[in-house]
């Protein structure tokens, strides 16, 4: 992809490096708004199938439990077979059915099912962030994952902005069929690359086990983990249902994952600047406390104006470190292990996806939403205190 001169730039001077790395972003974006445009109201979309609570949380928690089946697998795949690009693109295709089975569901079953395509689909993160990381330099990974991120962010901003105002202009069946156009278009514009393939690399159990047992692979994962499991189960999960039994309309609860989103990018961008002044491990536990302080004023909330705040420091925590835990895992993994490591990642990231909206759901359902919030705060002291612990031995920044 490049020549041995390349001092490997964030933003290339090659014109036909510079053009995949567009087409790269572009189709992050676009995938991302296929599985986001829907998001701000599917919560009460389920809802409106069912009044339980513990079943709206089993309907949202497919999207987690299948990424965390499938994402170490098709990272192995990959790795196997040295080919990143078909990966990519049948998530895409997966991202467009599961929208469609979504929009049509006429059951919490249909629900379900469409949802768990949709978790399939999202495992194609995996070969994705692994495809683009190799386009830089092992030191680059941690800016390379944020400029990834940074796209998809956008996307899922764009994406979210929208939903309230295509729920009234065609009801919620509308963004769905978006969605699975826009999966379309990304599909289209990765579909004439030609990617760099990795060597093939046959896996071996000891290999894995060796990447499983590795600290700075797992506990990255863990803490990413922690943060998935608060952002699903409330930001993605009950903040919405609460918003509305506060008085949201569509297009407020639209409005508030917009916001949620918008702050996380605004972190996105600022994770490469923060870690040259104030380090991984400050940049780390900052987030975790911001992500406390959001899910308890959601538990206070009495009305509206607190629940904007929470969605700001929870969107603003999940921006920075996402990222962060991202480039942490694969920055010093050979590039023949890194979509196998990425995958153990968001295997493992994605496992509180599942649990939050699972775990919060029955929770709600049986202490009630906000005195789950209350809960799901005091929960974020943990990962907090293993974090800076860990960090504590490890370099104060990343370069």
């Amino acid at each position: 992809m490049s020549s041995a001169g390349d001092s490997h730039p964030l933003w290339p001077e090659d014109p036909a490096r510079r053009t995949l790395l567009i087409l790269f972003l572009l189709a992050s974006a676009l995938y991302w708004i296929s599985l986001y445009i829907y998001v701000p109201t599917l919560p009460t979309y389920v809802r409106s199938r069912t009044e339980s609570l513990s079943l709206v949380g089993v309907v949202l928690a497919q999207y987690g439990l299948w990424q965390t089946i499938v994402r170490v697998p098709i990272g192995i795949g990959a790795d196997w077979w040295g080919r990143r690009k078909p990966f990519i693109l049948a998530g895409f295709l997966l991202s467009a059915i599961g929208a469609l089975v979504l929009g049509s569901a006429a059951s919490v079953e249909g629900l379900i099912l469409g949802r768990a395509i949709t978790g399939l689909a999202a495992a194609t993160w995996v070969p994705l962030v692994a495809a683009f990381s190799t386009l830089f330099p092992p030191e680059k990974a941690i800016q390379a994952t944020a400029a990834l991120s940074f796209a998809g962010t956008g996307g899922r901003l764009l994406a979210t902005s929208i939903t309230g105002s295509l729920n009234t202009l065609g009801g919620y069946s509308l963004a769905f069929f978006l969605a699975a156009g826009a999966a379309g278009l990304a599909a289209l514009a990765l579909g004439p690359t030609r990617p760099a393939n990795s060597p093939s690399k046959r896996p071996s159990a000891r290999g894995i086990g060796v990447l499983v047992t590795r600290a700075d692979v797992l506990l990255p994962s863990i803490l990413a983990a922690a943060l998935q499991y608060v952002t699903w189960a409330s930001s993605f999960g009950f903040i919405p249902v609460l918003a509305e039994e506060l008085g949201a309309t569509d297009v407020t609860q639209s409005i508030l994952v917009s916001l949620y989103i918008g702050v996380s990018l605004a972190g996105n961008l600022g994770t490469t600047t923060l870690l040259s002044h104030v380090g991984v491990r400050t940049l780390t536990s900052a987030s975790f406390l911001l992500t406390a302080v959001g899910v308890g004023a959601a538990a206070l909330a009495p009305s509206l104006p607190l629940i904007h705040l929470a969605q700001v420091c929870i969107g603003l925590s999940h921006g920075i470190a996402y990222p962060l835990l991202m480039g942490l895992t694969i920055r010093d993994v050979a590039d023949g292990d890194r979509t196998v490591a990425m995958g153990l990642h968001q295997a493992i990231y994605a496992a509180g996806m599942f649990a939050g909206p699972a775990l919060s759901g029955y929770l709600a359902g049986v202490v009630g939403i906000q005195p789950m919030f209350g809960l799901t705060a005091l929960a974020c002291l943990l990962p907090l205190v293993l974090g800076h612990r860990w960090l504590s031995g490890r370099p104060a920044q990343v370069e």
